[in-house]
């Protein structure tokens, strides 16, 4: 999802930026439901960090239609909640579940752009090392950048495996070589164990403890400059919510 740009988002060390949009999501979820303007406010200050970024916003949009499953629920609460209701459109609503619908769907909209924002700005190693740097666990970032490391591997020798079975006259398309289909599926993942334990020792064999080498961390940590300017986003968010909530 990382989308190649010159922009000093990009440039931003990968722990600043994942501080900042934790932070901005935070703030976004703290906010009353009723501060209308806060989540507009909100909405300009993402559209100016994506023209910073020169991020699409074609790009932007289409990715953000994993938000749909949301919409649905937002979609049926005002019909499934109880209480108070209000004629909009010739049809009963409830109050209180188009409350909760617009919360859910401008909260989980929000959050799904800071994050876009944060993949398309930050190459997917660099928020592994980001988050190895604020101290995550260090089980689940190592995980994590060898699945990321060897992901490609896997995906040839499946692809391998896949020809090897088409040229046999195999196609797993019918339904009565779902079984061929399934024992690839096995295979592959008893290759991909060895491969692992393989790798496995020959790390534990140069001295491998359960961490990366730290030179692999040095370069490009980040500044207090870059700090500062990550910090802009999050306090700008809590300067909108506390006005929301002097005004909702």
């Amino acid at each position: 999802m990382f989308v190649h740009r010159h922009s000093p988002v990009h440039h931003l060390a990968p722990e600043a930026k994942v501080v900042a949009a934790v932070l901005c999501t935070i703030v976004v979820v703290a906010t009353p439901r009723t501060a209308l303007w806060a989540f507009a406010g909100y909405a300009v200050l993402i559209a100016a960090i994506a023209v910073l970024a020169r991020i699409p916003a074609g790009w932007l949009a289409r990715r953000s239609m994993i938000e749909l499953p949301f919409v649905l629920t937002a979609v049926l609460l005002p019909f499934l909640t109880a209480g108070p209701t209000v004629r909009v459109l010739g049809m009963d609503l409830a109050v209180d579940g188009l409350w909760a619908g617009w919360n859910i769907l401008v909260k989980g909209a929000l959050g799904v752009l800071i994050a876009l924002l944060l993949a398309a700005t930050t190459l997917p190693r660099d928020l592994i090392i980001g988050l190895d740097r604020l101290r995550a666990p260090t089980a689940i970032t190592q995980i994590a950048l060898f699945m990321l490391r060897y992901l490609d591997v896997l995906a040839d020798e499946a692809k391998r495996m896949r020809i090897a079975r088409i040229s046999r006259l195999d196609d797993p398309r019918f339904l009565w070589q779902l079984r061929g289909f399934a024992a690839g599926i096995g295979t592959l993942f008893l290759r991909a164990f060895e491969r692992g334990e393989r790798v496995y020792l020959a790390m534990k064999s140069r001295g491998y403890t359960g961490r990366m080498p730290a030179a692999l961390h040095a370069d490009g940590t980040a500044t207090a400059r870059q700090w500062m300017a990550a910090a802009i986003p999050p306090v700008a968010a809590a300067a909108i919510m506390v006005c929301g909530r002097l005004y909702a």
